[in-house]
């Protein structure tokens, strides 16, 4: 364990408890991947230069499809679990622009996505003094980052981007492993990306090669000629992304098809500049046997980059393209999709290009020249960057065209789209228009009659739309950062769309009354509210399974597909009965300001409700003063409340005196709880009675700071004494509780008082009763009350987990 000892400056007493034991090098739990014995080596020599505080740039490099990013992901739990750093950042460049100098915008977008990981969205980056800003913040901790898929450029660009490369002189460390793909042989000082030290990751000695093919392959076939096999793992070189694919490709599959693959490896093997892993990629896929719409996914996702798109862009595109034929609702869509690695992406992209109607990516130079050739009358699928013609051909005839994305890459270009530039696509479902500065759609859109999905985001030029009323198709509109301030009547001729996005839109004013409602078959919506009454309330949504709907908050990130966040809202007075429905089958609630109640949670007669919420969140709600009343009957008429919740915040709750209030909690309550975070609710005396800690057994993170009034975490109701066994020996409460951080409480204490009738309250901060055998991380700052932290009484394993703990009276 890294010790740095100047950390002791902020805190009274810093002390880390070092486990030298190692976890197993790949642990099931984290992810499906095979123990090689051969890979021990490198791993333990990556965490020893985690480890060492001289080195602060670690190389990890190898062939495609070797595992490097399995590996590194897994040097990366080991270092969570053994609090190596405070935050771990993974950023996958992968699909990067490889070129001899990082372009400002590859540096902006990288920079982008540290600061999302820290929390800061919707910024600017472009400029050096957001790098320096980002500097600043990165060396306030001790961070490890992770740039997997890179080239040897970026070390000389870190600085730039704002990731700081050297900080000998600071208390915090910033650490940086990069990985990158070589084409073997030995390390060389290119191949080292400017890193301290470097680790070539080696293709896999034969025996376990072997064990690796036959425990992929033998589940699903009956009789396999060990000849084959041997020959088979020859070709494949070792590479466990090679000896996967091919076997998985082969399961159940006749010794014929066994001998073609054998035979298309040899041959592809004398070809010059056919790498082993592209060979088997490339055989899996022609092989493949199941939907074809698959594989037109797989196409898609290498088209569209698969490592900035989010799933709910590519949803956008699959729909419109009817990829998986019919289906009954959205979610069956998003359960299809999948993860994919830079070297299938690389693999993939290479096919797509040479598909009889093939997927084009072209720039705008010599354009009006390709409209008139064969390609263009044969492909399915555009992606056109405008860069440097200031102007598009009047029309652009693409018969064939079934998926068209146009991009302004050029800022300080203003390109008009022509009335009549769509004519010649007739076949047209998908048509992505997003980052275009146009300030009307152009009127050819009419010709579009198989129009499904039209994306137009951050189209800021943007006001009129009301055209889109004539795709009477369209079962996708996006209109995300877009500055539309009114939706137009004609949109109630939609009355196929599904998904309506709108996120991001802040200056939405008006939405005509009859245009939501008219929407019956709308399942997915995102949208910002600035006021609660803009929203009809005799809307329904009886369809709606996918929604981001925030009224009064930025939507910002969700963590659920159901997300509803209300602020400044009168829940008696602006809440219509739909809106209620989803209310009451959501899976994240945040409110804010929330008034016309002095409890947060109001149950309709009947019906199950808040039975899947799984992450719920109020602040400054001065009204407020309990989460839940159970003298509501309807409370204790629904079972158990909040039984899937994951994570609990109040913060700011100035008058909030009790979570639960009212009859005892029925069973299974907060069952599921493993986050719980309060901070100024000054009122509070204690978060919870003993009844209800004894069901938070799985809670695993607490967080309670700035409550002027709390005097005991856990409250003891004497009533329930009798039933206490005073011979019992360990009350078992938060037997996975990981982190407990008590801050600024001038009143506590102690954390759970003893049961016995003549205990003082203030003997010592825990229940000797209480093991906590769990517990990594204990930080008790500023509470002067606490006096002893330890009880001798405590039984044997208390405690025995604990690796830091931070102390300030």
């Amino acid at each position: 364990m890294r010790d740095k000892s100047k950390g002791g400056e902020k805190y009274g007493i810093v002390l880390k408890f070092s486990k030298q034991k190692r976890v197993p090098l790949f642990d099931e739990a984290v992810c499906n991947y095979e123990a090689f014995k051969s890979r021990a080596p490198i791993f333990d020599k990556i965490m020893d230069a985690l480890r060492d505080d001289n080195i602060n740039s670690i190389g990890v490099v190898g062939i495609g499809g070797m595992g490097k990013t399995t590996l590194i992901k897994q040097v990366a739990h080991q270092a969570m679990q053994h609090h190596l750093f405070t935050k771990q950042f993974y950023l996958d460049l992968s699909r990067t622009h490889h070129t001899d100098e990082l372009r400002e915008e590859e540096i902006v977008k990288i920079r982008k996505k540290i600061a999302k990981m820290l929390g800061w969205e919707d910024e600017y980056w472009y400029g050096s003094d957001k790098a320096v800003k980002l500097k600043k913040r990165l060396k306030k901790e001790t961070i490890l980052i992770i740039l997997d898929g890179n080239w040897k450029e970026i070390h000389d660009h870190l600085e730039e981007i704002g990731i700081p490369t050297s900080c000998k002189d600071d208390v915090n460390e910033c650490k940086i492993v990069l990985t990158s793909r070589s084409d073997g042989g030995m390390l060389s000082n290119d191949m080292m990306m400017g890193a301290q030290t470097c680790f070539v990751v080696e293709t896999l000695p034969p025996d376990e090669a072997l064990t690796l093919f036959k425990n992929t392959v033998l589940a699903g076939a009956d009789s396999v000629v060990e000849e084959n096999i041997t020959e088979l793992i020859k070709e494949c070189e070792g590479v466990p992304l090679a000896i996967v694919t091919i076997a998985n490709a082969l399961k159940d599959e006749t010794m014929d098809v066994w001998k073609n693959a054998l035979q298309h490896l040899k041959n592809c093997a004398t070809m010059e500049g056919k790498k082993v892993v592209y060979s088997c990629l490339e055989w899996s896929y022609t092989h493949f046997k199941g939907d074809h719409d698959v594989k037109s996914f797989l196409l898609l996702c290498t088209v569209l980059g698969y490592d900035d798109i989010s799933m709910d862009h590519l949803l956008k595109y699959a729909i419109g393209l009817d990829l998986f034929g019919p289906i009954d609702s959205l979610n069956q869509v998003r359960n299809r999709f999948f993860e994919m690695y830079d070297v299938v992406y690389d693999v993939v992209r290479e096919i797509a290009s040479k598909d009889p109607h093939p997927f084009v990516f072209r720039e705008d130079v010599g354009l009006e020249e390709w409209s008139k050739s064969d390609e263009s009358k044969r492909c399915a699928f555009l992606s056109l960057h405008c860069k440097v013609v200031p102007e598009l051909p009047q029309q652009l005839v693409c018969p064939e065209l079934q998926c068209f994305l146009l991009r302004n890459n050029n800022p300080s270009l203003n390109i008009p789209i022509p009335n009549t530039f769509f004519q010649g696509m007739k076949k047209l479902q998908v048509l992505d228009l997003s980052y275009m500065d146009f300030t009307t759609l152009p009127s050819s859109l009419d010709s579009l009659e198989n129009l499904q999905t039209l994306l137009l985001v951050r189209c800021h030029k943007l006001k009129d739309i009301a055209f889109i009323g004539k795709l009477t198709k369209l079962q996708v509109l996006s209109l995300v950062n877009s500055t539309i301030r009114k939706l137009p009547n004609e949109m109630e001729q939609l009355t196929n769309l599904r998904l309506l996005d709108l996120q991001g839109n802040q200056q939405l004013e008006v939405i005509p009354h009859n245009v939501l409602s008219s929407l019956s078959k709308l399942e997915y919506l995102c949208i910002r509210l600035s006021d609660a009454k803009l929203l009809p309330k005799d809307i329904q949504f009886e369809n709606l399974t996918i929604y981001a709907i925030s009224i009064g908050f930025f939507c910002g990130s969700r963590k659920t597909p159901r997300t509803l966040k209300l602020n400044k809202v009168n829940i008696s007075l602006d809440l219509g009965d739909g809106i209620r429905k989803v209310l009451e089958r959501s899976k994240e609630l945040e409110f804010g300001e929330l008034s016309g109640t002095n409890y947060v949670i109001q149950y309709p007669l009947g019906g199950e409700s808040f039975v899947k919420l799984k992450h719920l969140k109020v602040s400054r709600s001065p009204e407020i003063e309990y989460i839940i009343d159970s003298r509501d009957q309807r409370v204790l008429e629904h079972g158990a409340t909040f039984p899937l919740l994951d994570s609990l915040v109040l913060d700011w709750m100035e008058n909030l005196q009790e979570v639960w209030h009212g009859h005892p909690i029925p069973r299974g309550s907060f069952g599921n709880l493993k986050t719980l975070k309060v901070e100024c609710c000054h009122k509070l005396r204690y978060l919870f009675s003993f009844s209800i800690a004894k069901g938070l057994s799985q809670l695993e993170n607490i967080t309670i700071q700035n409550c002027n009034a709390m005097e005991q975490i856990i409250t003891y109701e004497r009533e329930l004494e009798d039933e206490y066994d005073e011979g019992g020996t360990n009350l078992d409460l938060f037997p996975n509780l990981r982190t407990l951080k008590l801050k600024d409480l001038p009143q506590l204490i102690n954390f759970i008082p003893k049961l016995e009738a003549n205990a003082r309250p203030e003997d010592s901060v825990f229940n000797p009763k209480v093991s906590f055998s769990k517990l990594e991380k204990l930080e008790l700052l500023w509470v002067p009350k606490l006096k002893d932290v330890w009880n001798p009484q405590h039984p044997f394993g208390s405690f025995s987990n604990l690796q830091i703990l931070k102390y300030e009276a």
